[in-house]
């Protein structure tokens, strides 16, 4: 794609890469086949090609965001199922995360999309406040559909039923490794899921001790910044993830790390772009061994290998590969191969690139075209019958688990369970019916079958 950007322009180190990005795309429109939002709604600009153009008129032309742009690129959701599918290697990523930033400095919403996007930000990457929210969710979703706004009955809509104590095992510590330590990780336990779904961590926590890991939870440690990042607030993405780099780079300097364990495929995407984030900033050096030393947690597990896999029940999982995971790390084989090796029948289900809908804030920021998105989803993996559902995101866990009735678990959860860890929470009432293998219909498959 030819630019005509100036030498003025180019000396911002961001538009001199969004520059680098727009000219390796070659209109092939590959890209449009594979995208979720132009699969759902058929709409040109909805597609990473129809988004490219529109990012490349507002740069090159130092416009200020009109409506129509700011739309479209709104309904992105950030899946990269582009990048997985593009044959000339475009990094549509650091391009529509420049988009956003450029947005949000120069464009002015509406006060109630102002309002949301702050208060999502002031909430949701704090556990404690997070879960304070989610409480008062509880009693307010009685009243949920009679909320004029859609993204205010998408917010407590998605609340869930039980809002799980506070885990002690993420408090700053170390685990030490059962047995012979063979590495020393730090855990990265995340913000939204500490107050979503303690057991993640806990199951993470487990599993690695079992596996000869000594486990370190850094004093320091926070939120990775992601949820910010995309929404264009790039001052304060960039302060919590320098916060991060800066407690996991003591550990570094101290007693070593091996690995920094994620076990939200959404945060690893961006903890392991840490390097790209702060190329010019002062911290530079210190990003980018974070970022290299960065694993998803089945990555750590597919190096040390499952030992004495016998104690979980053979179910059928269905596996559904969180975008972040399978197009954004470009991990596909290591969570199946982990649980086939743990003795469960994986299942996959049709169109298992498409993104489920959750993708960080987007379901609470476009509820309609999210609600479609898990609609094909959900239907999609109830058509393999499955016993249980594992997915490596608490993200995607919430969304589809919102529309189903078969149970849902972490991977690590099952791999735990298998390792000789307790039955995830999510299994443990499982009729005796369903668990000898059939699984009555989700409440959703009905009402999506014709998606």
């Amino acid at each position: 794609m030819q630019t005509i950007f100036t030498e003025e322009q180019l000396a911002d180190p961001a538009t001199r890469r969004s520059n680098e990005i727009l000219r390796s795309c070659v209109h092939c429109g590959f890209c449009t086949a594979t995208c979720p939002t132009y699969k759902v709604l058929g709409d040109e600009l909805d597609s990473p090609r129809g988004r490219i153009y529109l990012i490349k008129d507002m740069l090159e032309n130092s416009k200020v965001p009109d409506e129509k742009t700011v739309k479209h690129i709104d309904r992105c959701l950030s899946c990269l199922s582009c990048m997985t599918t593009c044959p000339s290697g475009v990094h549509y990523m650091h391009l529509v995360d420049h988009a956003r930033e450029y947005i949000e400095r120069r464009y002015r919403r509406p006060w109630d999309e102002r309002a949301l996007r702050w208060l999502l930000a002031r909430v949701l990457p704090y556990p404690a406040r997070f879960r304070l929210a989610l409480m008062g969710a509880r009693f307010a979703k009685p009243i949920a559909r009679f909320l004029p706004d859609a993204r205010l009955r998408a917010m407590l809509e998605m609340a869930p039923a039980r809002v799980p104590p506070p885990s002690a095992n993420d408090r700053p510590q170390s685990f030490p490794a059962e047995r012979r330590r063979r590495k020393r990780v730090a855990l990265l336990t995340g913000c939204a899921q500490r107050a979503l779904n303690t057991d993640i961590n806990d199951a993470t926590i487990r599993l690695l001790r079992r596996h000869g890991c000594e486990v370190v939870v850094p004093k320091g440690i926070g939120c990775c910044g992601a949820l910010t990042h995309h929404m264009g607030k790039t001052h304060e993405s960039h302060a919590m993830a320098a916060a991060n780099i800066r407690a996991l780079a003591a550990e570094i300097d101290g007693e070593g790390l091996d690995a920094v364990v994620i076990n939200t495929s959404g945060c690893g995407t961006t903890v392991k772009d840490y390097g790209h984030m702060f190329r010019n900033d002062p911290i530079a050096a210190d990003a980018a061994r974070v970022a290299a030393l960065t694993k998803d947690v089945t990555e750590v597990m597919g190096d040390l290998g499952l030992g004495d896999a016998s104690h979980a029940a053979p179910l059928r999982v269905a596996y559904h590969a969180a975008c972040s995971l399978q197009h954004g790390q470009q991990i596909r084989s290591a969570p199946k191969d982990l649980l086939k090796a743990a003795g469960f029948q994986v299942v996959e289900p049709k169109d298992s690139h498409l993104c489920c809908g959750s993708a960080g804030t987007y379901n609470l920021l476009q509820p309609a075209i999210s609600a479609q998105l898990k609609s094909r989803k959900v239907a999609t993996i109830e058509a393999t019958r499955p016993q249980v559902i594992s997915a490596g995101n608490i993200g995607c866990m919430m969304q589809i688990g919102s529309g189903t009735g078969i149970p849902v678990a972490h991977t690590v959860e099952l791999l735990d369970w298998a390792t000789g860890g307790p039955r995830p929470r999510s299994l443990r009432d499982l009729a005796p019916v369903y668990a000898a293998g059939s699984p009555p219909a989700g409440r959703a498959a009905r009402a999506v079958s014709n998606a």
